[in-house]
This record gives C-alpha cells, sequence and structure tokens, in this order.
C-alpha cells in the first residue's frame, strides 16, 4: 500500500530536521561563519523538503512489481 500525502510529509519534515541539523555541524566543523550557517539551515530544509516530497511522490505512483 502506498503512503498518503500525509504520511510522506511527516517523513519528510522528520528527516529534513535531521539532514538539516547534521549539515548545519558540518558546516560549523570547516569554519563557516554562523550567519552562513543559518541561511544555509534554512535554504537546506526548503529546498531538499519539496524535493523530497516530489521523490516520494513519483516512487508511490510507481507500480509494484510482484515476482511470484
Amino acid at each position: 500500500m502506498a503512503d498518503s500525502i500525509s504520511r510522506s510529509i511527516a517523513k519528510s519534515i522528520t528527516w529534513r530536521i535531521i539532514a538539516s541539523i547534521t549539515t548545519a555541524i558540518l558546516a560549523l566543523l570547516f569554519g563557516m561563519p554562523q550567519k552562513a550557517v543559518g541561511y544555509l539551515f534554512l535554504a537546506d530544509i526548503i529546498v531538499k523538503f519539496v524535493m523530497y516530497i516530489g521523490h516520494e511522490r513519483i516512487w508511490t505512483s510507481i507500480p509494484k512489481l510482484d515476482k511470484k
């Protein structure tokens, strides 16, 4: 059974928070200024959230192949 759009959105939000925090920590460790890290964090969440939702919806629209 395919995930609903609301489940895809919930999964995207939780994953984006985890992944964006990871990106921000790495940016800080590599010496990026804190203000730039903040902008990167926001852009990362927004852009990749939209891309992930699109990715999820495409995959849920692909019929599963039954191997029997």
